[in-house]
């Protein structure tokens, strides 16, 4: 019997597969046992006409191959090389140990790449279960980008069959580079684009915004803007995107993980995400689910980077309750009675909105359409409980044609790195938008005059615990962007200039 070994994915995480084959007497027959979805059983007559393809004879005798461990279901093309390598490798004195093989077949014994063997290698290597792995020659641009795992290329079916008898070697493999800039704190690296198709330039007026947005980006917090219509909240939304801090390599691959379960087309720069849905979006869109099989969502999709909902109140309210959890948790677990599946949610949460359902409220020009209990329903759509989660608010002017630009995105941004840069050498893993409790209490320390003016603002103000937290998170921000290493009271004042009031 000769045995090698795959992986399949359950969930999020891959789960290693033993692909045994065994020849038996019987009628001639090729059968795949071991729960096995539909596209691995049709890889029988990939891998049968590829193996023709190229010299092998099938023997007149019951040919079985088991997929181990046979109560976990299993499904992906990706299985298709090892099963061929199964059944060609029968008779030789190959060893596979520890050696994990993917691809799908061509009908000619063509290796093609799937969508689902990066998913699956990083996974494996987080979980340290991978060293070696013979993949599709077209799979190794982004699998080089995962570290630690010696890689064997291959075009077909001929060459993994002639590498793994020893009559060829394998090809020399260089790792695939990040592309943009990188900066290192301590012994880490991290890595950023200076790529800006979308400029801050372009926002005219609103220096308050932007001093927010500047705020916001440097530490992650979650902001709210509200203003009238054609204001410039979107547009200052899709630009924090350019400005946001570095990202490690393994929030790189994460990202990139994400994007594939979620069917979508990865990059591997260093930009973090950027997903805004439709108000109109359903649950399951936003958190994930389905009726089988659990699928990633959007707030999965944004960890990382930047979750935006544009016309906030006009969510369904069940979608805005339920992101309670990820915002304070930083995490959503998915429960269904086939699977349950967890993803980090670790974004930066950006909001916008009107000032009532007309959007003229601010307005000093245009005339509020709406009645006193018109205005009260549309704000009471949003909770207390979930505006408490949101660390800026900021109440945007009325544009003017007098407006002028005043900052670039380029100058926002090497702010933005500077701040990061502090935040990681005071040895800070997560950055300050993200900080838990005893985290805070560790790096946010005050100066006597901020520790009384706080204190006062408790008192005056009411700010519930979490409340308090917020205030210190973004003053812990401010003082970085301003290259104090303590958070004195300026620091603080302008923090609580952020809060929502009422």
């Amino acid at each position: 019997m000769k045995k090698l070994l795959s992986a399949t994915l359950d969930g999020i995480d891959a789960k290693p597969v033993d692909v045994e084959a065994t020849f038996n007497k019987g009628l001639p027959s090729f059968g795949i046992v071991g729960l096995a979805g539909s596209s691995i059983q049709e890889s029988k007559e990939r891998a049968k006409s590829a193996l023709l393809s190229n010299g092998f004879s099938f023997p007149p005798l019951k040919i079985t191959v088991n997929l181990s461990p046979s109560d976990l279901a299993k499904s992906g093309s990706h299985f298709d090389l090892a099963v061929a390598l199964a059944i060609a490798l029968q008779d030789d004195d190959a060893s596979f140990e520890d050696i994990y093989v993917f691809g799908e077949l061509g009908l000619d014994g063509q290796l093609k790449e799937t969508r689902s063997i990066f998913p699956i290698l990083l996974s494996l290597k987080n979980q340290n279960l991978v060293h070696k792995a013979i993949i599709p020659a077209d799979s190794l641009k982004k699998a080089t980008l995962i570290p630690g795992i010696e890689y064997i290329p291959v075009e077909n079916l001929a060459e993994a069959i002639s590498i793994c008898r020893k009559e060829a070697k394998p090809r020399s493999i260089e790792a695939t580079p990040i592309a943009g800039e990188k900066i290192s704190v301590g012994s880490e690296t991290f890595y950023f684009m200076r790529k800006y198709p979308e400029d801050f330039i372009d926002v005219k007026g609103q220096e308050n915004a932007k001093r927010a947005s500047l705020i916001a980006a440097a530490g992650m917090h979650n902001i709210l803007m509200e203003g009238s219509p054609g204001c410039g909240k979107s547009m200052i939304a899709k630009r924090l995107r350019y400005i946001l801090p570095p990202m490690e390599l393994e929030e790189i691959l994460q990202a990139n993980q994400y994007a594939m379960l979620g069917d979508e087309e990865p990059s591997f720069e260093p930009l973090r995400p950027l997903r805004a849905p439709h108000h109109s979006a359903s649950k399951p869109s936003i958190f994930g689910g389905g009726s089988s099989r659990a699928r990633i969502g959007e707030v999965a999709l944004a960890n990382g980077g930047i979750l935006f909902f544009d016309e906030f109140p006009h969510f369904q309210k069940a979608v805005l309750e339920a992101l309670r959890e990820p915002l304070q948790d930083h995490r959503v677990l998915i429960s269904r009675v086939n699977s349950k599946v967890e993803y980090a949610t670790r974004f930066m949460f950006v909001a916008a909105q009107n000032p009532c359902p007309c959007g003229n409220l601010l307005s000093t020009v245009h005339p509020c359409r709406c009645s006193d209990l018109e205005i009260k329903r549309y704000k009471q759509r949003i909770s207390d409980p979930l505006l408490d989660r949101i660390e800026i608010y900021v109440q945007m002017q009325e544009s003017d044609p007098e407006d002028s630009p005043s900052i670039d995105s380029h100058s926002m941004h090497t702010e933005v790195i500077e701040a990061f840069r502090r935040q990681k050498a005071r040895g800070q893993s997560r950055l300050n938008g993200k900080l838990d409790e005893k985290e805070l209490e560790l790096y946010a320390t005050l100066s006597k005059d901020a520790q009384e003016t706080l204190l006062k603002a408790v008192q005056n103000f009411g700010l519930s615990h979490r409340g308090v937290g917020n205030v210190k998170k973004v003053a812990r921000t401010i003082a970085d962007l301003a290259g104090s290493e303590e958070i004195e009271k300026s620091h603080l004042l302008e923090a609580l200039s952020f809060r929502r009031r009422g």
